[in-house]
């Protein structure tokens, strides 16, 4: 994957990220209500179509694709692609699995069926092997609907990548919403950045 270093002393976000990355060290996320009627109007798959249009505005925006590469260098990756959640019932344990991102949805869509299919069965936390560096977390909680979430992350002081997490849908005056957290790191990500993507996002799912 081609990952372009930052030169920092060059970089117009240097000030930002030294102050929330290192002396005031800040993670903050924030939950949007998604109109998701269209999606649910034409009889679509709520999750890959979810994954398609998170991961659209995703590799729209270059914040949403800076990281520290497993070298520890800070660059923004070309493309990201999402790693999703899958749900056991016969366990109540979750596995990871990934789909290479593609622009068209039809495509997408299509392969994320197939990895379904090859690895949604596997047990343990890794279903689908050998994921690439530049993925980024998508999970779902269908079980109940939110108005906040937020993930205590050890580590996450030192991850930048961002982190969706997914509810359970409603209705709501004659629209279906469904929650959506939004999980990032202040050093390369401002409010009015996950405010863009949110509003991207909508924009889409209502064009999907």
């Amino acid at each position: 994957m081609l990952f372009e270093k930052i030169d920092r002393e060059c970089w117009n976000r240097k000030e930002y990220f030294e102050h929330y990355f290192a002396s005031v060290p800040c993670t903050y996320s924030m939950t949007v209500q998604v109109d998701i009627t269209p999606i649910k109007k034409k009889g679509m798959k709520l999750y890959p179509a979810m994954l398609y249009c998170i991961a659209t505005i995703v590799n729209r925006h270059s914040e949403f694709r800076t990281a520290i590469n497993l070298a520890g260098e800070l660059g923004i990756y070309k493309e990201m692609i999402p790693s999703y959640t899958v749900f056991h019932k016969d366990t109540e344990t979750f596995s990871n699995l990934w789909t290479a991102y593609m622009p068209d949805f039809a495509s997408f869509s299509a392969a994320y069926e197939d990895d379904i299919q090859k690895y949604g069965n596997n047990q343990g936390m890794m279903a689908k092997p050998d994921a690439p560096e530049n993925v980024f977390t998508v999970s779902m909680i269908p079980w109940s609907t939110f108005g906040g979430f937020h993930l205590n992350l050890q580590k996450g002081y030192d991850y930048l990548i961002p982190i969706f997490t997914m509810g359970k849908y409603h209705q709501e005056e004659g629209r279906i919403l469904l929650p959506l957290a939004i999980q990032v790191h202040h050093a390369v990500c401002d409010g009015f950045h996950v405010c863009r993507f949110a509003n991207e996002l909508q924009k889409l799912i209502m064009e999907i």
